[in-house]
């Protein structure tokens, strides 16, 4: 079965030129000209993944962004212009799972839906070497691979696709540093470029969620011009 994608844009040029690419490439594609009503369609019928634009008339991405992530883990990719820095930060805050800015090749769009959809994948199937079928415990840290859940001292801390895997590339090797290319191909994938900003801003989120469970949580500490490590127990 093909995977559906949700665009998200009210620039219709865009819509109809990605729609034509995704479409010939084997994706189902639903479209959608604003955040209001692109909620409405996702909550009523979810796809596999989302492009949202960020400045969107009735709801921009940021507010869109933030409702999905109240009800769904959906991998999300946000356009945003050039001179978004802000927005961009922001939105990876909120919960996007990658940032491309306008304009952009199509191509570099594709490559990113497909490895997006692929983390996706593996991290609700079963993790091949991974002991006690998908599990993962690190102390108090336990994450099920199988059902891409993340407990942290028996309260769920509710972690996207990107932030699972940042967590799991970390925990595996529990006082070993990890420098921020070796996190970009654990959460990423290689061959697939993406800023030292991205992974900073996914793991101060992921820090915030864990202290939302937990506010003495400090196992993820920071080794400045190294990189990062997950504290041995």
């Amino acid at each position: 079965m093909p995977h559906t994608i949700a665009l998200v844009d009210d620039d219709r040029n865009i819509l109809t030129s990605v729609s034509m690419t995704l479409e010939q490439e084997g994706f189902t594609v639903r479209t959608y000209t604003d955040g209001e009503s692109a909620l409405q369609g996702l909550m009523a019928r979810p796809v596999d993944l989302a492009v949202l634009d960020i400045k969107m008339p009735r709801m921009d991405g940021m507010e869109l962004l933030q409702r999905l992530r109240q009800r769904s883990a959906m991998p999300v990719i946000f356009l945003t212009s050039k001179d978004d820095e802000l927005d961009e930060l922001m939105g990876l805050r909120l919960g996007a799972d990658d940032y491309i800015t306008k304009p952009f090749s199509q191509r570099l769009l594709l490559e990113r839906i497909r490895a997006l959809l692929r983390r996706n994948e593996a991290g609700r199937a079963e993790g091949s070497g991974t002991p006690a079928g998908g599990i993962i415990a690190r102390g108090d840290l336990v994450l099920d691979e199988t059902k891409h859940t993340c407990l942290w001292k028996g309260g769920q801390v509710q972690l996207t696709v990107t932030e699972f895997l940042l967590v799991k590339a970390l925990a595996v090797r529990p006082g070993m540093v990890k420098n921020r290319d070796q996190l970009i191909d654990g959460a990423y994938g290689e061959n697939i470029y993406v800023d030292d900003r991205t992974i900073d801003s996914h793991v101060k989120r992921v820090r915030k969620k864990f202290r939302a469970v937990d506010p003495d949580f400090s196992m993820i500490e920071t080794l400045y011009g190294l990189g990062y490590r997950y504290k041995e127990a």
